[in-house]
């Protein structure tokens, strides 16, 4: 008897876009959900190498501190992404060997098109909103003044550019209610 492929769903969108809502409906749903975020923080977490690495270059691991340096410059930000984004890729090997007989995996990247990271999954979930609510959002959510938070903004591709290079795309300009409708569709439309 053939094993079937293991379905594996990228799970992106913009920051403040409700990825992070998605998530946990899947994984309250069952679904193994690896987190590229999780994995970025570990990465630098006290006295790695990774840390050790930035604490070298910046004096410090405060991570206000370091969205203000690499969200301002982007030399800064690249120096920074070609530091955690080959842990966070060796950590996403290491959980998906161990999730191997999972018949679904859910893999929450936010940079997963900037990254080039598409081929670790079967289908990309794309989690979509308007721009005014990205930026309402995550000023809302992290305390940031509209420049700071448009500076975030700007260093991810728009959503409008993600929208035509995922396989589905859920809807989150409503409320919970109205999310939850979404994923649920997205799971039977996708089975």
């Amino acid at each position: 008897m053939a094993s079937t492929p293991q379905r594996r769903i990228g799970l992106t969108g913009g920051i403040a876009s409700g990825k992070s809502s998605v998530g946990r409906l899947l994984a309250a749903r069952g679904l193994p959900v690896l987190d590229a975020d999780v994995y970025a923080r570990e990465a630098l977490a006290p006295r790695s190498p990774g840390a050790q690495a930035v604490l070298d270059r910046y004096g410090t691991l405060d991570r206000t501190a370091l969205g203000r340096i690499v969200f301002a410059d982007g030399a800064e930000r690249r120096w920074l992404e070609q530091l955690v984004h080959p842990l966070v890729r060796a950590r996403f090997a290491t959980e998906l060997e161990g999730l191997a007989a999972a018949p679904v995996v859910v893999l929450m990247i936010p940079l997963l098109f900037e990254a080039g990271l598409e081929a670790l999954c079967s289908e990309v979930w794309l989690v979509d909103c308007e721009d005014t609510q990205q930026l309402a959002r995550l000023m809302a959510r992290n305390g940031f003044n509209e420049a700071d938070a448009r500076a975030r903004l700007t260093a991810q591709w728009p959503l409008a550019r993600k929208r035509g290079l995922a396989d589905v795309v859920i809807d989150n300009r409503g409320g919970p209610q109205q999310l939850e409708q979404a994923v649920e569709r997205a799971l039977q439309a996708c089975a």
